[in-house]
């Protein structure tokens, strides 16, 4: 059974810091491109980051690009993502995403069930 389980979310005061976790399981987790999305109240589910299933290149959303930092342990099937100077406007469910392309389609595309993070004085 495919599971993403995400945690490290919470409350934190602006310009606080959060290292958000997903980890994986029932799937080869090394071969699968790994991803941060999030969705604020009334708005569409975004991309954050992104890192490919052997690591190396990321990519990040412009909005959070030299504030966090995403990275995977393949040993430990898990992905995480650290957020720092954080910002109100980063008030959103987070949600992690794996997804396997196979020739050129996406094949496989899991997601979790979310976890919260709230930036507030």
């Amino acid at each position: 059974q495919v599971q993403l389980v995400e945690s490290g979310g919470g409350l934190v005061q602006p310009g606080g810091s959060l290292r958000l976790s997903c980890k994986a399981s029932g799937f080869t987790f090394s071969t699968y491109a790994m991803s941060w999305y999030r969705q604020a109240p009334g708005k569409e589910r975004e991309l954050v980051a992104e890192v490919p299933s052997a690591g190396g290149r990321t990519n990040y959303a412009d909005s959070v690009k030299g504030r966090c930092t995403i990275s995977r342990d393949n040993a430990k099937n898990t992905m995480y993502l650290r957020m720092n100077s954080l910002k109100p406007d980063d008030t959103a469910i987070y949600y992690c995403n794996a997804r396997r392309w196979v020739s050129g389609i996406v094949r496989y595309d899991y997601w979790g069930q979310g976890t919260q993070v709230t930036v507030s004085s």
